[in-house]
């Protein structure tokens, strides 16, 4: 791939990219969240087109045009978001698109099945074929993706976090299939954070940052700490927004909290006044840690205190009374819904506040947005529009509104400047720091370690469901949070 680069909406995402890839070999694409490696790939499957720059394949020039054109010419693609339909069988995910016939143009089944099922047990999966894929552990939905790449008999695979939800078992199984791959000539494009990962199997890698190709080499000549230098580099943006407060009592108590597969014994406080963050990597699980403690999953062990009682919350609504609120990072799926007006969304959670008679008081709710219109300022010139015509971060605004009139004591904070803009970031930013100057306990959850070192007085970072460093801002630079967050390092006497 020469010169590749890409935008969206204006905004260039790559920079004349370069990326090349051997035959039979193991090549890692390397860089932080939002460094291109997705886009850049998503142009070699056939997902986007560049806007300059050529693929070149086997010396022949390619344009990728769609997905189809790339699965022809040997290119298989398994994203980190699961491509599986669960209401179809094992099979039928295999096959999708290209089923078997026999000669009388019936779909020969049992031969699909046959070939699941030798698939399948090359990667150490014995389960019938005919199994929906509804019914199964989310590793085995990965190891289907897996096998269906198999199946079409790739020339170059691209993997896409493929270990996220994998057992160290299944990692196994998978890093030998890998190598017996590139053995008979397959090359496997491997992205991962997981430099250990990296190292256990890899040959080269190439590192992207911001958009920019920034390095490559190989594995067996470069040692961990000269890669997470070329991911991270140099912050672009190093003003702190961070208070000093003088922390409260505790507000938050979580101990000994665990879900089995998603994340294990986690213990934590957070103060009054306080910012703490927690940070990692895809599938580090602090995501599910929180979703937890918020009530939407219902199945954990351990204790949480808030303010010093034990609460037990099995449900998002005894949060809000608990005093908790959340901010999650799918704010399209999670947090607003589309079809009602700007207003609305900003009531949703304490229609209480505003109903009188058994009808709502729409002056009262009007006065109230207008409120944190000017508090937050909220970009939109008629509040009864849409909420989905408004931007990435007036919407995100609307939410913080809402948990501020609801009135929590903790608010949690998902990936809060996920798709927003960087203006908009550093008001999100003040807002953070505004709601821990009135004594709110702010827990702020990010995949961007600059992120969390210019806000968050206290740093958690996990990996694989487990706190693998606690730091105080000042004792942490964002080297050793990669080191700490890709597995590359775990002081079990620095998470007393």
């Amino acid at each position: 791939m020469n010169g590749i680069k890409k935008s969206f909406n204006q905004v260039e995402v790559l920079h004349g990219v370069d990326f090349a890839l051997h035959k039979g070999e193991i090549h890692a694409l390397l860089g932080e969240n939002g460094a291109g490696k997705s886009t850049l790939m998503n142009i070699l499957g056939g997902v986007h087109q560049p806007d300059d720059g050529q693929i070149i394949l086997n010396g022949q020039t390619i344009k990728m045009e769609n997905p189809r054109i790339s699965q022809k010419q040997g290119i298989s693609f398994i994203h980190q978001e699961l491509n599986v339909v669960t209401d179809l069988t094992i099979y039928e995910n295999m096959f999708l698109g290209s089923e078997l016939r026999n000669k009388w143009g019936i779909l020969d089944v049992k031969e699909m099945c046959r070939q699941t099922e030798e698939i399948l047990s090359k990667l150490g999966v014995h389960i019938s074929p005919k199994t929906y894929v509804r019914d199964l552990e989310t590793s085995y939905k990965q190891m289907i993706e897996i096998a269906r790449s198999l199946l079409r008999d790739s020339k170059v695979i691209i993997m896409d976090e493929p270990t996220t939800s994998l057992t160290d078992n299944e990692v196994d199984r998978l890093f030998e299939l890998m190598r017996s791959l590139k053995s008979s000539g397959v090359s496997i494009i491997y992205i991962s954070h997981k430099l250990k990962e990296i190292q256990a199997v890899c040959d080269r890698y190439t590192v992207l940052r911001d958009g920019h190709f920034v390095g490559n080499g190989w594995m067996k000549d470069t040692d961990l700490g000269q890669i997470t230098q070329l991911m991270v580099g140099k912050s672009v943006s190093t003003e702190a927004f961070h208070h000093e407060n003088k922390a409260g009592d505790p507000v938050l108590t979580v101990k000994q909290l665990t879900s089995e597969s998603l994340f294990q014994n986690i213990n934590f406080e957070v103060a009054k006044g306080e910012v703490v963050g927690f940070t990692g990597l895809a599938g580090d699980g602090r995501t599910e840690l929180f979703e937890s403690i918020f009530g939407f999953r219902k199945k954990y062990d351990g204790v949480i205190e808030v303010n010093g009682r034990p609460v037990k919350i099995n449900h998002p609504k005894k949060a809000v009374q608990a005093g908790i609120g959340l901010v999650p990072k799918n704010r399209k799926e999670n947090a607003i819904i589309k079809d009602l007006n700007v207003i609305e969304n900003m009531s949703l959670s304490s229609m209480g506040h505003f109903e009188k008679n058994g009808l709502i008081h729409a002056k009262h709710e009007q006065k109230t947005f207008y409120d944190y219109k000017n508090q937050l300022n909220i970009k939109v010139h008629d509040p009864k529009v849409t909420i989905d015509s408004l931007s990435g971060g007036n919407q995100q605004k609307v939410v913080i509104a809402k948990w501020l009139e609801v009135n929590a004591d903790i608010i949690i904070f998902d990936n809060p400047t996920q798709g927003i803009d960087v203006g908009a970031k550093n008001e999100i930013y003040q807002h953070i720091m505004n709601l821990a100057d009135q004594g709110k306990a702010i827990i702020v959850l990010s995949s961007e370690a600059p992120e969390v070192l210019r806000i968050c007085d206290r740093i958690n970072i996990m990996f694989q469901g487990e706190i693998t460093g606690r730091f105080n801002r000042e004792d942490v630079t964002e080297e050793l949070i990669m080191e700490y967050a890709t597995g590359a390092k775990k002081e079990a006497e620095n998470v007393g």
